[in-house]
């Protein structure tokens, strides 16, 4: 072993492994590993194991140890080398048509099309189609995943002829369930294996994913988060993740859950707590005694929520909770190996080491109420018994005129604070057993005790994995489910993400004609605005128990204390506390009816797919056959005219602004996945192409088509441009000043060469990981963004599309510039931009100037590099052509 190696040897059983111990750092007298963070840990032995003396050499190894152990140097850029890549498909598609595109380029520049293919493993899994069209029908899933077809057989194709034309490229078919829970309960090693020239060698399982939730992996020890598609792909070909080194902040958990508490709760309260600290950019770990009162799901709806308080990971360290898990989800093989290289390597938690964080955070877990979030924030925690008064004074529940919509003369009418959507859905919460059982036994004291569902109430259930359904109706709690109306809608996202389906049209022309504020709750962890349905203004998050209890209720203001939430078979009144389950009931139902079984015999066949899987038909070609009359696979321009040589990065001069946004705008705002409206760009441009409106289909599955995104792009029917009045997708094409569609203007900016910038205000970009909102950005012709502050994964995609991502001075904002939104800008010296400098803008009017600094958000000097390839897809083409 020379001095500049941490690999050594290590044996389990007749099997010896290769491994890089980290530990050997500290018998060398570079760092006390024992109190570095564990995330740390992960960094530090991925260096050690990629150092090539090129890429990462072993000073970025002393570096990054001394970094944490220190906390006061500045941060170093590193290169970060994920063992896997985890995809879903209204992220995964577009991420695979630009490699097809990207196989044409090479073809085209006269090297092997196969060379593009992923040079690490990756799992797409099909879970963003499937949509709540039939509910309260016994056959709803059937239904449901016929029509799912019916509408996405050309992108089911397209997936099957990628599983057939790439090496390392899986495809988990629809139908199996979430791709996150998919990752928790059988994919996810925790430690992997690798066959190299030296031999077997062992490290710890890290991970990206296309999708913000991938985060939900590091309840099990699993380090991994969410990137943009066009990160994605780069790592997939070969590249590393380039990234400074996060500061690691400790989250210790104090006290125990109180009864009647859920992994929701706590998750709600610790994104409102996180939310408040910013710990964007940051990697947040869990610590604590507090620890040992939360099982390993858990955990995981806790890391799940990690973009929504605004990090970059949420995660918990291997122990015990973690073998335990392995254990019953049917992987003790696994376990063993997991225990015996964490505890040799650095890696297990004892809960008795003093770690030092950059900051450490207590959060006293006996404080948490059972609340509720919303009604367009997940940060915005309600407690329970503050519901009532607080939806009362958002929405004015109180003082409006009271409207009752009531056609068969009901028990309930419709009206405003009615709940229209309640949905059991989102691996955020299906794959905690608890929560589930707990949901299921509510349902059940319901149905006994006489109570229904009102008449207007949407109601689904929508497992993360065919585990769950096993579990419940094992436990017969499936059959009260269905008697109160939560049938199995699909094994998929679901209404989470926004694919809750149509309303009954008559509730739909209800709500728009008295101009009624209907609400959702779900168990998802995201309720922007218009995210869950277009027609519905309030959405709430909650646990899968309070889910049930909304629905009966049918409305978001009721008073639980003091309300009943409907009378029994002889009259009584029926409250909350009377059908909320025990703790130890539950706990007793998770322990008998949750087992292992079900998780060996779902996952032994989870990549065959059922009958209308195996029906798709698809060649293996090199080369995808793209076709012009497609409206959902089209080849991207992205790669049009691609040259070797390197484009000049050229100045923006007199630009014009598309929009002015406030704050917390999000990639949902940017980039719309639901529903297409008719009288919108896209819409148009569908019936000009001869799709009929019904089978529109939603945008999220249409992104594999760039003329749709395009138009897309700033069309969700809930933005506010301040630039105009009228909510939606509108501005001011100037100096005309004409109002039009944001896809119409920019397209006459286009035709002028008018270069375009658009102002936003805080948290911009929000959300969703979807590399849409940033590649609509660059295809409508915008050239920066300039913000208060930027989300990381929306920063990364604009930075991975060549638009420059700006930020304002501290202090300064579009408003406190006094700028109106009708000058002409202009930014120069473009060429000379170095990491986070700062650039002049000029705003030009009437022949007068304002001039202010911005600054530019690029954290490395690879980052300039993508940006004046003009992206990273060309860069890293340029690469691999020139090789």
């Amino acid at each position: 072993m020379t001095d500049h190696s941490l690999k050594q040897d290590f044996i389990l059983g007749s099997q010896k492994y290769i491994v890089h111990n980290i530990k050997l750092l500290e018998k060398k007298g570079i760092a006390k590993i024992d109190n570095l963070p564990f995330s740390a840990r992960v960094l530090i032995e991925n260096l050690a194991r990629n150092m090539d003396s090129k890429t990462i050499q072993w000073s970025d190894i002393i570096t990054a140890a001394n970094f944490y152990e220190s906390d006061t140097q500045e941060s170093e850029l590193i290169a970060f080398y994920p063992a896997r890549v985890l995809m879903q498909d209204f992220t995964g598609v577009p991420a695979v048509v630009d490699l097809a595109a990207m196989r044409d380029a090479a073809n085209e520049a006269g090297i092997d099309p196969k060379r593009i293919n992923p040079l690490v493993p990756v799992d797409l899994v099909i879970d963003h189609s499937i949509q709540v069209d039939h509910f309260k029908e016994k056959n709803a899933f059937f239904l449901n995943a016929r029509k799912e077809y019916e509408r996405n057989k050309e992108r089911y194709q397209f997936l099957k002829w990628a599983q057939k034309s790439f090496d390392n490229f899986r495809v988990i078919p629809p139908e199996s369930g979430i791709c996150h829970q998919i990752n928790l309960e059988y994919l996810a090693t925790v430690v992997a294996t690798k066959q190299t020239r030296d031999g077997l060698m062992a490290f710890p399982d890290t991970l990206v994913g296309t999708d913000s939730h991938t985060t939900m992996i590091n309840a099990l020890g699993v380090l991994g988060w969410g990137v943009g598609g066009i990160e994605a792909e780069a790592v997939m070909l070969g590249q590393p993740y380039y990234m400074n080194l996060p500061r690691i902040i400790g989250v210790n958990f104090i006290g125990k859950p109180q009864k009647q508490i859920t992994s929701t709760d706590i998750a709600l309260y610790v994104t409102q707590i996180l939310r408040q600290e910013n710990v964007v950019e940051k990697i947040v770990e869990y610590t604590g005694p507090g620890l040992k009162y939360l099982t390993l799901t858990d955990r995981a709806t806790i890391a799940n929520m990690s973009p929504e308080y605004g990090a970059t990971a949420g995660f918990f360290p291997v122990d015990n909770h973690t073998l335990d898990y392995l254990i019953q989800t049917n992987r003790s093989e696994t376990a063993g190996r997991v225990e015996a290289y964490c505890k040799t390597c650095g890696f297990f938690n004892t809960h008795d080491n003093e770690i030092k964080f950059s900051k450490k955070i207590n959060i006293d877990l006996s404080l948490i109420e059972i609340s509720v979030a919303g009604p367009s924030r997940p940060q915005d925690r309600i407690s329970l018994l503050s519901v009532k008064e607080k939806t009362s004074k958002i929405f004015d529940l109180g003082n409006r005129k009271k409207i009752q919509i009531n056609p068969e003369n009901k028990s309930r009418a419709l009206t405003n604070g009615s709940v229209v959507i309640a949905a059991i859905t989102s691996c955020t919460n299906t794959s905690n057993p608890y929560t589930m059982i707990g949901a299921g036994l509510a349902a059940k004291k319901a149905v006994e005790k006489g109570l229904s569902i009102p008449w207007y109430v949407k109601t689904s259930l929508s497992p993360g994995s065919r585990v769950v359904l096993d579990y419940l109706t094992g436990s017969g709690l499936m059959d009260y489910f269905q008697k109160l109306g939560f049938n199995n809608t699909g094994f998929g996202c679901m209404t989470c993400i926004g694919n809750s389906g149509p309303l009954d049209p008559f509730i739909e022309e209800s709500i728009k004609t008295h101009d009624l504020d209907v609400m959702s709750v779900l168990s998802g962890n995201r309720n922007f605005e218009a995210r869950i349905h277009q027609d519905v203004t309030g959405n709430f998050l909650m646990s899968p128990i309070l889910v049930v209890i909304y629905a009966i209720a049918g409305k978001i203001d009721i008073d639980f204390k003091s309300e009943p939430l409907g009378f029994s078979k002889d009259k009584t009144p029926v409250f909350m506390d009377d059908i909320w389950p025990a703790t130890d009931e539950i706990n007793h139902f998770v322990e008998t009816y949750v087992q292992k079984k079900f998780f060996k015999d779902q996952y032994a066949t989870i990549f065959k797919g059922d009958k209308l899987w195996q029906e798709v038909k698809a060649d293996g070609s090199t080369t995808f056959k793209f076709s012009e009359d497609s409206t959902y696979i089209r080849k991207p321009p992205f790669f049009k005219d691609f040259s070797l040589d390197l484009p000049n990065l050229e100045d923006i001069k007199n630009a014009r602004a598309l929009l002015v946004l406030g704050d917390s705008v999000t990639t949902d705002h940017i980039s719309p996945a639901g529903a297409i409206p008719v009288e919108y760009p896209a819409g148009r441009y569908l019936i000009e192409n001869g799709v009929k409106p019904w089978e529109f289909n939603s945008y999220g599955s249409r992104r594999g088509n760039d003329e749709v995104m395009m138009r897309g792009t700033f069309a969700n029917i809930r933005i506010k441009n301040k630039l105009v009045s009228d909510t939606g997708g509108l501005t001011f094409k100037f100096p005309e000043k004409n109002q039009e569609f944001i896809f119409d203007a920019s397209q006459k900016y286009l035709n002028e060469n008018t270069d375009l910038v658009v102002f936003g205000g805080k948290e911009y970009g929000t959300g969703s990981s979807r590399d849409w909102a940033a590649k609509g950005t660059r295809l409508l012709g915008i050239k920066a963004v300039i913000a208060v502050s930027f989300e990381r994964i929306h920063r990364s995609n604009l930075v991975g599309m060549g638009v420059l991502p700006l930020v304002f001075k501290a202090g300064e904002s579009f408003e406190t510039l006094d700028l109106k939104g009708d000058e002409n800008f202009e930014i120069q010296c473009l060429n000379q931009i170095k990491p986070n400098g700062l650039l002049k803008v000029n705003a030009v009017k009437n022949g007068k100037e304002k001039r202010f600094h911005v600054i530019v958000r690029l954290n490395t000097d690879i980052e300039i590099d993508y940006i004046k390839n003009g992206g990273i897809l060309h860069y890293v083409l340029r690469q691999m052509i020139k090789a």
